[in-house]
């Protein structure tokens, strides 16, 4: 990390302490709220809307602290129950799915040490920064304003123009030690909170089958939804040029003795025909598993997909082996969707990708300079993306502003399995 980055996150820190007071002040009153619910309980019809809309706002103020710990580099999941589909807010099912959740009672638990290490953390972070920029900035503006009220010091008191000028160096070297302190400071604050807000082992198993469930079902529709494309394309495809086929031949074979010049045309018409439907049949096993994948690998097959595409492509990768079949197809076809709704959707005029493998896990990158302000919710493209990654642990985090440039980043759990066999560098 060089200076710049080294004051930017500084100074994000000390924004973060600053933002970390409020939030840390509203955990008190959200304290008070929930206890008053919970004697409300008894009340008919006051507790039932009182406990479930101040649990929620906890909920959101849990959710702020674990968006400021992932700043951080700290990731804390959502461990909440998902909401049963017949619980209403107000009724009882909505109200027992609020109280009988783990989760709750550990955001209540958390409240009130929260609010005190955070503000204690948030003080600290605070207090050497704003000492040291006293020190550069206010005294020089005292003596040079004449003020006889200087009444300011960081080791000793200043009472001459020449000791005002000391602090200068002082309030610099002080500045410095809170901005280099800050991220710290932040990142203990996120880590105490880790240890409440975070799912426990419990928590993240139910959370890991829920998952699990959604992406089997997810990937059972994909499935489906590709076997149904594959004997769409046989139907109005090969299979229609293959019974064309047995009828130009069995029409020849009754007028040959009678036409061999109309028979041999017929026979032509047949060769033809069963060569477009080779075509075809070809074009369809591409779709399912290009050969260029099984005789190259990923690295060789998305090299030949950037060649053939109408954008420049530069392809960058660092791939030590072959991927399993499986793991390597989903892979390609993942690149080949982000590489077409560049050119479709985004009117880039230059991408790039980027293969690498690290641990455990292969990461792909790929980047455009179009227009930028891709949303997964917009269409099915990036969402196929997400469902075809999905089925094997992988995820994808998007990056596109308006006015780009667009970067999709992927990430697929898997190992190498066997020695690579095609090139390592280049551009397509």
């Amino acid at each position: 990390m060089d200076s710049r980055d080294w004051i930017r996150d500084g100074v994000r820190a000390v924004a973060g302490g600053l933002l970390a007071v409020p939030l840390a002040v509203v955990n008190l009153p959200l304290f008070l709220f929930f206890v008053v619910g919970l004697v409300l309980t008894p009340v008919f019809g006051i507790g039932l809307l009182v406990l479930p809309l101040v649990t929620l706002l906890i909920r959101a103020r849990a959710d702020a602290a674990r968006r400021l710990a992932a700043g951080r580099g700290v990731a804390i999941s959502r461990p909440y129950r998902p909401r049963p589909e017949k619980a209403v807010f107000g009724g009882v099912g909505y109200y027992r799915w609020l109280i009988t959740d783990p989760a709750t009672w550990r955001d209540f638990a958390w409240l009130v040490p929260g609010t005190v290490i955070g503000l204690v953390l948030a003080v600290f972070t605070l207090a050497l920064p704003v000492y040291g920029a006293e020190g550069i900035l206010l005294i020089p503006l005292w003596i040079w304003l004449g003020t006889d009220s200087y009444g300011y010091g960081m080791i000793w008191p200043i009472e001459t123009l020449g000791e005002g000028f000391l602090s200068l160096p002082q309030g610099a070297l002080i500045l410095a030690i809170g901005i280099a302190a800050a991220p710290y400071l932040r990142r203990a604050d996120a880590l105490f909170n880790r240890l409440f807000l975070a799912p426990t082992r419990a928590a993240e198993l139910r959370l890991r089958v829920s998952q699990l469930t959604v992406t089997r079902a997810d990937t059972v529709d994909a499935q489906a939804a590709e076997l149904r494309r594959i004997e769409r394309d046989l139907h109005d495809g090969a299979q229609a040029r293959l019974v064309a086929l047995g009828m130009t031949i069995g029409l020849a074979e009754e007028i040959v003795d009678a036409d061999p010049a109309t028979a041999r045309k017929l026979l032509a018409e047949a060769r033809e025909t069963s060569s477009a439907a080779l075509v075809e049949l070809r074009h369809l096993v591409r779709g399912i598993h290009p050969p260029v994948l099984a005789e190259r690998g990923l690295e060789g097959a998305v090299r030949a997909l950037a060649m053939a595409l109408p954008t420049p492509t530069e392809v960058t990768a660092s791939l030590p082996g072959r991927l399993d079949t499986p793991v390597e197809s989903a892979a390609y076809f993942a690149v080949a969707e982000a590489l077409a709704n560049a050119a479709r959707h985004g009117g880039a005029r230059n991408t790039a990708v980027d293969l690498w493998h690290t641990g455990d896990s292969l990461f792909m990158r790929i980047s455009d300079d179009g227009r930028g302000g891709a949303d997964p919710s917009g269409g099915t493209g990036l969402r196929g993306i997400e469902r075809r990654l999905a089925a094997f642990d992988g995820t994808m985090s998007l990056s596109s502003p308006p006015g780009g440039p667009t970067v999709v980043t992927m990430e697929l759990p898997c190992a190498l399995s066997s020695p690579k066999t095609s090139p390592s560098s280049g551009t397509g």
